[in-house]
């Protein structure tokens, strides 16, 4: 197995982000964060793990210590192979891994109202995303790759809030006929 092998796609994201530039981790969560965080998830101590990792693997380098002990790590030439190498593979089926899709399956252990609640706390924050990904068009849409990830995220939230929606009138869904008598 060739090193390019071992890295995960957190790990893969890390570099892809260290090619315009050395970042700190700090750097790197916050890049994260405005950007494929949206659909990725990716926590602060995997950043600094998979620095580590893509470290003791040769595919970054890391700085001397700057302000606040913040460490700048560079991409190598090792790591950029072992990039290009993984953004060629196929990526694999999805995963669809969603909190509320499990609250809705198991909904009839939920009494009504508050699984109303959870629906329109979705619907807030939905709401909220799809405006994010909308904003963050207008100032990321001229990379046509950025654009078309941000245009599926829009697509994505609006079909959610519509599929949240019909949640919100769905009279079966709203009847409690089956809510938490059954957890008895």
């Amino acid at each position: 197995m060739s090193n390019s092998e071992e890295i995960n796609p957190t790990a893969a994201s890390l570099l892809g982000f260290l090619h315009s530039g050395a970042m700190s981790g700090w750097e790197l969560d916050a890049a994260v964060e405005n950007s494929i965080a949206h659909f990725w998830n990716v926590t602060r101590s995997q950043v600094y793990r998979e620095l580590r990792t893509l470290a003791d693997l040769g595919f970054v380098e890391a700085g001397a210590a700057g302000p606040r002990e913040r460490r700048p790590y560079s991409i190598t030439e090792a790591g950029r192979r072992a990039f290009s190498d993984w953004i060629v593979r196929d990526p694999g089926s999805p995963i669809v891994r969603m909190p509320l899709l499990l609250t809705v399956f198991f909904g009839r252990y939920l009494p009504p109202e508050r699984l109303a609640e959870i629906i329109h706390n979705e619907l807030r924050d939905g709401t909220s995303a799809l405006h994010q990904f909308e904003a963050m068009q207008q100032t990321h849409g001229d990379d046509p790759f950025v654009r078309q990830v941000l245009q599926f995220g829009i697509d994505y939230q609006k079909t959610l809030l519509e599929w949240l929606r019909s949640l919100a009138v769905d009279p079966q869904i709203n009847s409690g006929a089956e809510s938490k008598s059954r957890s008895s």
